[in-house]
């Protein structure tokens, strides 16, 4: 594709956006920018479908909305409340060891940075540019799975893995676009540029993309 297009392309997947919902943890992000809500949500979204995301993350929110409320309660309460989310056991320690490090290392508030944010046992690049971009509205640039795949589908970069597109996309996608890239093309994503079999013929930026990989398409 031509990089100049990147533009156009923002403009009409923000455009398709308002035919979809969003993501939840964006979706949680607009109705109020707390990074400790984000941060917790992100945690629980991990290799989780959306809507089981959100049951959990109202479920454990109802108990216990700040890092000193989470550590009143037992690993097994939490386990139980955010049921059955993706290793669920697994993720109920990592969420009361990041509420002891907050607590501990950060005056109980979420780290604003991502180096300080990657330090916390549990955070990913993933997660942490997630809280960066939409719990601060700073320059983070989120690099999921679909994030990976479209970047390299339209031909905007060539890497092979998340990591590696993230610092791709630093080089050459203007930060103004930084925060919402994730939000537009995870929902892009899940209903048109899918992994197997994209829908080009209904796609609005079919005309800027170079269909990289796409052996078939509907």
């Amino acid at each position: 594709m031509d990089d100049r297009h990147m533009a156009e392309i923002i403009r009409l997947l923000e455009k398709e956006l308002k035919k979809r919902e969003l993501p939840i943890v964006s979706q949680l992000a607009e109705e109020h920018r707390d990074p400790f809500d984000i941060l917790i949500s992100t945690l629980l979204s991990l290799r989780t479908k959306d809507e089981v995301t959100a049951a959990a993350t109202e479920r454990l929110f109802a108990l216990a909305s700040t890092p000193e409320e989470m550590l009143r309660l037992s690993e097994e309460e939490i386990q139980k409340a955010i049921y059955p989310v993706g290793f669920y056991r697994n993720k109920a320690g990592t969420i009361l060891h990041v509420c002891r490090e907050l607590i501990a290392r950060f005056h109980s508030l979420v780290p604003e940075t991502l180096e300080e944010l990657l330090t916390l046992k549990g955070v990913g690049r993933k997660t942490a540019n997630l809280v960066v971009s939409l719990g601060f509205n700073g320059a983070g640039l989120c690099v999921d799975t679909h994030v990976h795949r479209i970047s390299n589908r339209l031909g905007y970069v060539r890497t092979k893995t998340p990591e590696e597109t993230e610092f791709a996309l630093r080089e050459k996608l203007p930060v103004k676009y930084w925060s919402r890239y994730n939000t537009l093309l995870v929902a892009f994503g899940r209903n048109t540029c899918r992994p197997v079999s994209p829908l080009c013929s209904d796609c609005p930026v079919a005309a800027h993309c170079d269909r990289v990989n796409v052996k078939k398409s509907r």
